[in-house]
């Protein structure tokens, strides 16, 4: 190598271009699986059991995508002069390569900024964040294996061959390689611990550039929205509140909150997970939902609508397929850790469930209809 920096050897770009590889792959799969969850598919029925699924599969989602970040900015930086060779294109096949850089990064920026932004719940762009975000990342990954197929026999040569440098200073400029690639690996991993921190309790105290700690809020809990945001504080301390169970039942139910107090005799131990990847364990207690469906006398049934109070907003209500209805620990939940669900929480009665995330866990809830 002649020129440019060390960290722009050839060898340094094969190291980082493996490492964001296996980082990308984890957030694209780990990323489709919450879209897949959150929009079923017939084909799809997203199991109840293990209990804490979804919160890893959303944790690892974030941290690959934060150290995505460092990672990514370092392997432009690697590949900089290369941008602006001239001609730009030595045949059809190199045309088509250089081509795919153009979503390839593109794409990735557009990913990891957004992604970045939804964390801090921020959104100064005039887009759908959800829908973008899928679809920026079906193109990306396209373009990355077209990059893929015609950069892996490069890559893999400058990382099982001999490293190249300059005539006498071969082991200064492999030094500095080597040290231009820890900084990254070591701002990588802060930046990766310090998300980590948000999801596992234990190292709650380094999430410093988690944008809130997973234990802040009411009774313990963050709050994404609050009764007033989504104006249910009226209906929801409405002393004619009603449960409806309704739908293919035998039976309708219209149970106030004393009913609904009366049958609450399950408690378990199950995590809020929310998409934004912050996750936080906490002790519930109410009544099963199995439990209401058979009191109800539910025919035989696919699924079952949650609705809440809340009227308008993409998750003013969320969808129950069987296994998760049938999970003796799906709660329509009253108390949380020990007192009466927080407004903010829910009250008067929010679902909790196994394996699900934290937007369809559904506060203020009005009516189950069974389907």
């Amino acid at each position: 190598m002649t020129g440019g920096s060390p960290a722009q050897h050839p060898r340094a770009t094969a190291a980082l271009g493996v490492a964001l590889g296996v980082a990308f792959t984890v957030c694209f799969v780990t990323g489709l699986i919450s879209d897949l969850i959150q929009e079923p598919r017939a084909w799809l029925t997203w199991p109840a059991r293990p209990r804490d699924l979804y919160r890893w599969t959303q944790g690892a989602h974030l941290v690959s995508g934060v150290v995505s970040i460092p990672l990514l900015l370092a392997k432009l930086f690697t590949v900089s002069r290369k941008l602006w060779v001239w001609p730009p294109a030595r045949g059809l096949a190199h045309a088509v390569e250089r081509l795919a850089l153009v979503p390839l990064v593109g794409g990735s920026l557009l990913l990891l900024l957004t992604g970045l932004l939804n964390v801090f719940y921020w959104y100064p762009f005039p887009f759908s964040f959800t829908t973008t975000h899928y679809w920026t990342a079906w193109i990306t990954v396209g373009a990355l294996l077209v990059h893929l197929g015609a950069k892996l026999p490069v890559a893999g040569a400058a990382l099982r061959g001999p490293a190249a440098a300059a005539a006498g200073g071969q082991d200064v400029l492999a030094q500095d390689r080597r040290r231009f690639l820890a900084t990254v690996g070591v701002a990588a991993g802060i930046v990766g611990v310090s998300y980590l921190g948000s999801i596992v309790s234990p190292l709650r105290a380094l999430a410093v550039l988690a944008p809130r700690r997973s234990d802040a809020g009411p009774q313990g809990l963050p709050v994404n929205k609050t009764a007033d945001d989504v104006k249910v504080v009226e209906a929801a301390r409405d002393p004619a509140y009603r449960l409806q169970v309704i739908g293919a039942v035998d039976r309708p139910l219209h149970l106030g909150l004393a009913e609904l107090r009366a049958r609450a005799n399950r408690e378990a131990d199950l995590p809020i997970a929310c998409v934004e990847g912050w996750s936080v364990g906490a002790r519930w207690r109410g009544v099963p939902v199995r439990a209401l469906l058979a009191e109800a006398g539910a025919r035989p049934f696919t699924h079952v609508v949650v609705r809440s109070l809340q009227r308008q907003g993409p998750y003013a209500g969320s969808v129950l397929n069987r296994p998760h209805a049938m999970d003796p620990d799906t709660l329509l939940a009253l108390d949380l850790n020990g007192a009466p669900l927080h407004l903010d929480h829910g009250f008067p009665v929010r679902l909790i469930a196994p394996n699900n995330p934290g937007v369809m866990q559904t506060k203020w809830v009005r009516s189950l209809e069974v389907r």
